[in-house]
């Protein structure tokens, strides 16, 4: 077990050179001079061009470029953001908790409805009930979270008016990000005795739309594949030796039938935070949340090369590493594979 631990983790290693590559070259092949846009539209001296190139370190061959970057890279420096001039790793780390704690409600959101509904789906299979559940699943997993996300602005935001259309909390609240968790720090004691419940349900209604929006694809994916596993688990011999004992209905299916369907369940809920993580660059930007979605746009368009790299490559580690603990935990959910 600990031999095939290793080796997973030596896999890891080629697989973030190949990203930090990818990742480097492409966008110095999307148009636009960085440089350029930092002085303006109408430009300016070409002394003062090249100066500003030199110093950013652009004039180098782009192969110099990446062994520095890389070289800067092992030891956690990921240089500075040319907008800004902050640190990247700075940056990205007060960013991250936003999208962090947005992903999160939106895995909540499709575990908590979408393993309960594959599984009434399996039990009632082939039924009105089955068709309906595996009918809206299959609408919610096709449809693009951009349009899903403006349509539910139109109807909650601008018709009904019960949510927010952008941001994390009302403005009209002051909010020390202790954690970076607005759901935590709204809820402060010294928060609730100035404010009392209203940062933490203005924090709620912001977050209920990006969640839906971000959470509908996976959702439709966690009820399909719990769907199909506990159906394969129902047809097995020891479901019918329980139900010969006389166990409970309820017992037969959650005990028996759903802890034996969990290990393709774990391994596509663990592979739908890296969905998460894509899903966020769409919907932080349709509701403007301050999250490294929107960062990572936003420095796209002004060819910020050291926040897309620097964003990219801690991205990759983030769905790299969740994958790996996925695979840590089968042997937990599964001892035959250990």
């Amino acid at each position: 077990m600990k031999k095939y631990l290793l080796d997973r983790l030596l896999q890891l290693i080629p697989t973030l050179i190949g990203i930090s590559l990818f990742s480097f070259f492409i966008i110095r092949m999307v148009p636009g001079d960085p440089v350029l846009l930092m002085l303006g539209e109408r430009g300016a001296d070409p002394k003062i061009y090249l100066e500003m190139k030199q110093s950013l370190g652009l004039d180098k061959p782009v192969t110099t470029q990446y062994f520095t970057y890389m070289k800067n890279a092992i030891t956690g420096d990921f240089g500075n953001s040319l907008v800004s001039k902050r640190p990247v790793t700075k940056e990205f780390f007060d960013r991250f908790p936003a999208t962090l704690e947005l992903g999160l409600c939106a895995i909540i959101f499709a575990i908590l409805l979408g393993i309960p509904a594959g599984v009434i789906a399996a039990t009632k299979r082939n039924t009105p009930v089955d068709y309906l559940l595996m009918g809206t699943s299959l609408v919610g997993f096709s449809m693009p979270i951009f349009w899903w996300g403006l349509i539910l602005i139109i109807i909650f935001s601008v018709h009904l008016g019960l949510t927010p259309v952008s941001g994390r909390i009302n403005v009209i609240y002051d909010v020390d990000a202790l954690t970076g968790f607005m759901l935590i720090d709204s809820l402060n004691p010294s928060v609730l005795r100035e404010e009392g419940l209203g940062p933490f349900i203005s924090t709620i209604k912001h977050l209920l739309l990006p969640t839906i929006a971000m959470g509908t694809i996976p959702l439709a994916v966690v009820a399909r594949m719990t769907r199909s596993s506990v159906l394969e688990v129902l047809r097995a011999p020891y479901i019918q030796t329980a139900k010969a004992k006389g166990q409970t209905y309820r017992k037969v299916i959650w005990v028996h039938a759903f802890r034996n369907a969990l290990i393709p369940i774990v391994t596509v809920i663990g592979l739908l935070f890296g969905s998460i993580i894509t899903g966020a660059i769409l919907t932080e930007t349709i509701f403007s949340w301050p999250g490294i979605g929107k960062w990572l746009v936003a420095s796209i368009h002004a060819r910020d090369y050291p926040v897309i790299q620097g964003g990219v490559l801690f991205i990759a580690m983030m769905i790299i590493t969740i994958n790996f603990l996925v695979d840590v935990i089968y042997t937990y959910v599964n001892p035959r594979i250990r």
